[in-house]
């Protein structure tokens, strides 16, 4: 399976390269800056120079090309303002998921947020609402899109803790945390199961190992 991860410098991002080409799928990760890629070669990824903020549908469908599939990891990151929570989180999800029928790829994946689909509760931080808002809308742009065979993934709060390998994964959960192996763990599943399409899953840690949990709630 040859698979592109939009984002590919991210931490789940990382976590899902090393995984996949360890299973020996071939693997391409989107970067915005060249010094970015050398980490990318070190987890058995093709990196990918181009930044999602400016780039055209044609030169994102370019690098989708020949892809089985597209996980969006992308994210403004910690530290970034209320306008790049929007041109990225939002928009480049959308841009990456209109070069994904330009290019043909049927299978998207999309990291988002838990609480994306509701009001941020009083007292958020405004960035982090903008954050919250920015993922809603995204989501329901790829929701509409019928040309793709869709999942949209929620973690809860995420920590650096080693993974688990069990998890809670279910349209509703609750709220919890969960680690980032145990997210990249899911992705790497979710790609494996075309029954999950037209799914969205909330995923926080839990007592039901990942192949367990991504069956149960495929179709």
């Amino acid at each position: 399976m040859r698979i592109v991860i939009a984002g590919g410098h991210g931490q789940i991002a990382q976590r899902l390269e090393r995984l996949l080409a360890a299973r020996g799928d071939e693997v391409s990760g989107i970067v915005r800056r060249p010094e970015q890629a050398e980490a990318l070669r070190a987890n058995g990824a093709e990196p990918v120079v181009l930044d999602l903020e400016s780039a055209s549908v044609d030169q994102v469908a370019g690098a989708f090309a020949g892809a089985d599939a597209v996980v969006f990891a992308a994210g403004a990151g910690p530290g970034s303002g209320v306008a790049r929570k929007h041109t990225v989180d939002h928009a480049a999800a959308v841009l990456c998921a209109d070069a994904a029928e330009r290019a043909g790829v049927r299978r998207y994946l999309v990291v988002s947020s838990m609480g994306a689909d509701t009001p941020p509760p009083p007292g958020t931080d405004p960035v982090f609402a903008e954050y919250l808002k920015a993922k809603g809308a995204a989501d329901a742009e790829v929701r509409a899109r019928t040309a793709l065979e869709w999942t949209i993934l929620r973690p809860g709060r995420l920590t650096d803790d080693p993974g688990t390998g069990t998890v809670a994964l279910a349209e509703h959960t609750g709220r919890g945390e969960v680690t980032r192996d145990d997210v990249a763990a899911v992705l790497a599943a979710l790609l494996d199961a075309p029954g999950t399409a037209g799914r969205t899953l909330e995923l926080i840690g839990g007592g039901t190992p990942v192949e367990r949990a991504v069956a149960a709630v495929s179709g």
